[in-house]
């Protein structure tokens, strides 16, 4: 919220998520950003693979969107996310309105 109260809307994404990742560092929330997801098939690694904005305290998944509305296309790609990562806890955050909109979401 710290970082939509700032900026506010209209920001393309990549700057939510640095000044996320400001944010984070400042408030000692471990954190990786851009976080490549490999993708499996019969236990096989694919060629193919996911990159997730953020990964905190190495058990959730942080995207982060700057869209006019989110629909079920973000949905279903946090969620693929955590099938590939095995980790059952997301947070789906998109600064494109002018109130936060979020969703957490848990497998």
């Amino acid at each position: 919220m710290a970082v939509h109260n700032e900026l506010g809307s209209g920001f393309f994404e990549s700057v939510y998520q640095e000044a996320l990742s400001l944010e984070f560092g400042m408030r000692e929330i471990p954190h990786e950003k851009e976080v490549k997801l490999p993708v499996y098939y019969r236990e096989k690694e694919l060629n193919q693979f996911y990159v997730a904005d953020f990964i905190c305290y190495e058990t959730i998944i942080i995207e982060t969107k700057a869209i006019k509305n989110l629909s079920g296309v973000e949905e279903a790609q946090v969620i693929n996310y955590m099938k590939a990562t095995k980790l059952n806890k997301s947070l789906l955050i998109n600064f494109g309105q002018t109130k936060l909109q979020y969703q957490r979401y848990v497998l």
